[in-house]
């Protein structure tokens, strides 16, 4: 069983970061979807497993990619911060991309609320803002992705 964070807008507010390490080390990696604001290099710092990092609509210098594409035990990832494929509105643009791409999990942030669906056999996920939660409750949030050895996939999005 691998174990993946996913995280997203995080917006220079770090130590909610730092809380979910202690949290759910040990992990086989962390994904970051944008809006960092300069902390990108510190939490990669902090990671003890690999990192698949995008940058935001508010990471104006950073150097990450805005987009990437991977594959992790047998699914092609699609990660991006999201504001490019209108996310705040509905999910078909980030979705019909993420298909094209040949990706059956699309990973995204930007509307910090979180996301969990499957559609059609490609998984649709969206951990929320850890440092300024939009869903009710604002509770800060992020994902935890588990696959199995079989290629099956779990999640579950967890709140501080």
């Amino acid at each position: 069983m691998h174990k993946y964070l996913v995280v997203s807008d995080t917006h220079g507010r770090d130590q909610n970061f730092y809380d979910v390490l202690d949290i759910e080390e040990p992990l086989n990696g962390i994904i970051h979807c944008g809006d960092f604001e300069g902390s990108e290099g510190k939490f990669a710092l902090a990671a003890n497993c690999p990192v698949y990092f995008v940058a935001g609509n508010n990471d104006f210098f950073s150097d990450l990619n805005r987009e990437l594409e991977f594959e992790l035990d047998g699914h092609t990832f699609f990660v991006t911060h999201g504001h490019h494929y209108y996310v705040s509105m509905d999910y078909e643009s980030i979705r019909s991309e993420g298909i094209a791409r040949g990706a059956d999990v699309i990973i995204f942030g930007h509307s910090h609320k979180p996301v969990a669906k499957k559609i059609d056999d490609v998984y649709l996920f969206n951990p929320g803002s850890l440092s300024y939660p939009r869903q009710e409750g604002r509770r800060p949030s992020y994902l935890v992705l588990f696959i199995d050895d079989d290629g099956q996939i779990n999640h579950e999005i967890k709140y501080l």
